[in-house]
């Protein structure tokens, strides 16, 4: 039978000190010089990858620099055509200086040049250099050229590389050119029109530019397309323009000047992208991402090496490490196991500046141990003894027989309600100070408890006092300490109301303010110096006078042990003004997750604050 994952876990033999610290060193060691050696090569292939881009920008912009400087000299030989050839001379008697002012124009750029014509708003031709035959019929008007520079008279305009076919060449030859044309202001018989001027580039000095900075042999090429993406050079123009290969000029032709990534035909590549100033051109240049990795293999074998060295002297480091680390970690190991088998050895201290903080903190803990140990011993005998002390309080026989001699002569003197409603208290009394052997009851049940010993104490003193609960119904459904109340109303009536020979008043409030509960107890009886007040709660030796024998000491303590130090009793008194003692608790709300958990003698905190942010 195939055993579960967690059988074969526990299976596993624990290994020693050293050799775990050993494997736990080699895995960081190994996982730190893989990350490192990903690192490297990812930062030199950044690198790389950026020369690159820098190179061939480098390179964009130069080539960019050439292609305007030939275009501004061709915008140069149009200007210069227009203003001191033509303009302001009359084609029917000037046209011999027009010829020779073209001419001489023409003789000066040939290299770059094809041709030099003038057209009238009608098509017709006026001049041109050099001097050849106008094809039959070429149909200028509808041309683009013409068309570009009639639909915007006031711009230049770059046509896209196209045969010239305006000329008859006695050897047959079809030159490829890119047309500049514009709008000119022409006098013909002393009447003004309007023209188009033309001047032919010879596309191969463009073609050469562009073959200059197309020799990379990793698939790196660039190429130029007009501001609508149509190809004026590329690489693979042949294949094209016969649909055999595609280029994403139009995409390109949209972008301005920078750097960019781009999936094109199933292959990821960095296009860069520069504008040619006069025309809208674009330069792009297209670097696939093959082309990074192209010459990266000296740089894989040097980190390849370079890993493999630094795991040679980390396995030495590593076995050195391992060893001073175990050594004095096992020799602590031995005092603590000592220690666990009953006996009280000397804690080792040792090693490095962290093992031997280790061996002190150890020490200290045990010794923290042994005194929290005490300290909770004493903390549960004192609960106990104040759980025994408020039973005891409530069975002290001179109570019960007093109260038992009221219901007697109630029944004597035929008194039967208030006889019955005696015994229904009483009952109340003692059902609630059971609460069936648990400490932390509701408040709405102490309160109760309050009132029915207080109904019980006024049938005794004859109604020698009043008292009035004055307490907020929303206080009801949280958890207090079970028997709280009494002795505070007992010491209210021997120590405040008794000595009085007026009517003394007992007012008992119960309010919440800030997440706290607070239960009170006013008087208006003697009252006491500030000096007695500050040895209610301080000195466990005062003589009781009489009562229950339950004091505020008592009580202030068992409200600390089950909801901390920061709780418990607040006393004020002034002399002949009454006194008033406050009960603050914190609001625990009275669910049975709550009471089970307060049982158990925690501290307000913990799993008690867990609890109330769950609810």
């Amino acid at each position: 039978m195939k055993r579960s994952f967690p059988e074969e876990v526990k299976d596993l033999k624990p290994r020693g000190m050293q050799s775990t610290i050993m494997i736990a060193f080699s895995v960081i060691s190994i996982s730190i010089m893989l990350i490192l050696g990903v690192v490297l090569y990812l930062r030199f292939s950044a690198l790389s990858r950026q020369g690159m881009i820098d190179s061939s920008q480098k390179l964009m912009e130069q080539t960019g620099e050439n292609l305007e400087d030939y275009l501004m000299g061709m915008r140069q030989i149009s200007d210069a055509v227009y203003y001191n050839v033509v303009k302001e001379r009359d084609f029917d008697s000037q046209d011999a200086q027009i010829l020779q002012g073209m001419n001489l124009l023409y003789e000066a750029n040939k290299n770059s040049l094809r041709s030099i014509a003038i057209y009238n708003n009608y098509g017709s031709l006026m001049a041109a250099e050099p001097v050849a035959l106008q094809k039959e019929d070429p149909n200028v008007t509808r041309q683009d050229w013409f068309k570009q520079a009639v639909g915007k008279m006031e711009n230049m305009h770059f046509s896209t590389p196209h045969i010239q076919n305006l000329f008859e060449d006695d050897a047959r030859r079809y030159h490829w050119v890119i047309s500049l044309s514009r709008v000119v202001e022409l006098t013909d018989k002393g009447v003004p029109m309007s023209g188009v001027l033309l001047v032919d580039m010879d596309y191969s000095s463009i073609s050469r530019m562009m073959n200059q900075i197309n020799t990379s042999n990793n698939g790196q090429y660039y190429y130029l397309c007009d501001g609508n993406g149509q190809i004026i050079y590329h690489m693979r123009q042949v294949q094209i323009s016969k649909g055999i290969a595609h280029e994403n000029s139009e995409a390109a032709a949209k972008w301005k000047d920078g750097v960019y990534d781009e999936f094109f035909e199933g292959e990821h590549r960095k296009i860069i992208v520069n504008t040619i100033s006069y025309t809208g051109w674009k330069l792009v240049g297209v670097i696939p991402y093959s082309a990074f990795t192209h010459g990266m293999f000296n740089i894989r074998y040097f980190i390849v090496m370079f890993m493999l060295l630094m795991g040679m002297m980390l396995a030495v480091v590593n076995r050195l490490v391992s060893l001073r680390i175990s050594r004095p970690i096992l020799k602590l190991d031995e005092s603590v196991t000592e220690y666990e088998a009953g006996e009280k050895p000397e804690i080792y201290i040792g090693g490095s500046l962290e093992i031997r903080h280790l061996g002190y903190s150890i020490q200290r803990s045990y010794e923290q141990i042994d005194t929290l140990m005490r300290k909770i011993v004493l903390e549960q005998n004192e609960r106990r003894k104040s759980e025994l002390d408020a039973l005891q309080s409530q069975i002290n026989p001179h109570f019960l027989y007093n109260a038992l001699d009221s219901i007697i002569w109630m029944v004597e003197g035929e008194r039967n309600d208030d006889a019955v409603f005696m015994i229904s208290e009483l009952a109340k009394l003692f059902r609630i100070s059971l609460s069936k052997g648990r400490t932390v009851i509701s408040v709405k049940d102490e309160l109760q408890h309050a009132k029915s010993y207080m109904n019980i104490q006024k049938v005794r003193y004859k109604n020698a006092f009043t008292v009035t609960f004055d307490t907020e119904p929303e206080i009801y459904s949280y958890c207090t300490v079970k028997l709280v109340l009494q002795p505070i109303l007992e010491n209210a009536i021997n120590y405040g109301i008794d000595p009085m020979d007026d009517c003394g008043e007992i007012v008992v409030e119960g309010k919440m303010r800030d997440g706290n509960i607070i239960l009170s107890v006013k008087d208006n009886g003697v009252g006491m110096s500030g000096e007695e007040v500050s040895l209610l709660l301080t000195d466990s030796n005062r003589v009781k006078k009489h009562g229950s024998g339950v004091g505020l000491i008592n009580v202030n303590n068992r409200i600390r042990i089950f909801f901390g130090e920061e709780y418990g009793l607040v006393v004020e008194s002034e002399p002949d003004e009454g006194t008033k003692v406050s009960i603050v608790i914190p609001a625990v709300p009275c669910t049975e997750e709550n009471s089970r958990v307060l049982e158990k003698g925690h501290l307000f905190g913990g799993e008690m604050q867990k609890n109330n942010e769950e609810q």
